[in-house]
């Protein structure tokens, strides 16, 4: 969490106000040689926001990991985020000026979020090993079977949550797309039918299109670039509701463990 829709909501709410823009000058605790650069394009590869910047070759690479967040205050925002009257706050990890006032503040309260600013030759470095994008030309039905054919012995969620095979989902979207799909997260792969991987893959699309649509998640510290919350958490079927009424069926929704992470789902909507 941020996972891919709250970044990509990032992403295009920070291109509309920041490229072209200039830096002047970059405070906190991230050692960046940014002055002078200017932001040309705003890109996201799973859960990084890449910004490309000018002179060419070099990139300012963003990862918000569990509670980081990047707010944008022009001359005219209001100076409200997250619930904290101040800005910045004792949170607020780097600014980033630009020359015509406006910043740019990386927040994070558990501190595992990063800036990273690189060269292009070593880009590869922090992308190269992820897998396709679900909203991607390459996600294809074809391409989602011979993944998960790789690995029949994998619980449904585990293989997901895998960076490497699907880029850009993670907890709260793995839950409410088995749900979709009316499959148990706890599902080992080999046994599902070809009609449950077609509807796995086709819930997985839909899914992250509405939280998209809705700019995202606030389930805990994530905003969005104005400094306000998605509005997904109403259309969250599972996730966050352990002990809840399902929507659909009215049994309570179970919360577990699978792999050290919290895993919500419905015994009986889901089989």
């Amino acid at each position: 969490m941020p996972e891919l829709p709250e970044v990509e909501t990032l992403k295009r709410e920070l291109a509309r106000v920041l490229v072209g823009k200039k830096i002047k000058k970059v405070e906190g605790n991230f050692k960046l040689d940014l002055i002078g650069k200017k932001i040309v394009a705003i890109e996201r590869r799973a859960k990084i926001l890449i910004f490309t910047l000018h002179p060419p070759h070099s990139y300012l690479l963003a990862h918000l990991k569990m509670t980081g967040q990047l707010v944008y205050r022009g001359l005219s925002s209001v100076k409200v985020i997250g619930g904290h009257p101040e800005d910045p706050h004792k949170y607020t990890r780097a600014i980033i000026y630009f020359t015509d006032s406006s910043k740019l503040l990386f927040n994070d309260l558990r501190k595992f979020g990063w800036l990273k600013l690189v060269k292009e030759k070593d880009l590869p470095k922090y992308i190269g090993h992820l897998g396709p994008e679900p909203l991607s030309k390459d996600f294809t039905l074809e391409n989602f079977k011979k993944i998960l054919a790789r690995y029949p012995k994998r619980k449904i969620k585990q293989l997901l949550l895998d960076q490497s095979l699907i880029a850009g989902l993670g907890n709260i979207y793995v839950d409410e797309s088995c749900f979709s799909a009316k499959i148990l997260p706890t599902r080992i792969i080999k046994s599902l039918t070809p009609d449950n991987i077609q509807n796995l893959h086709q819930s997985i699309i839909a899914v992250l299109k509405l939280s998209i649509k809705k700019k995202g998640t606030s389930s805990r510290n994530y905003v969005r670039s104005n400094g306000q919350p998605g509005g997904m958490v109403p259309h969250l079927n599972v996730y966050g509701r352990g002990k809840e009424k399902c929507k659909k069926c009215g049994e309570k929704i179970s919360k577990i463990k699978l792999n050290g992470r919290g895993t919500h789902f419905c015994s009986h909507c889901q089989k």
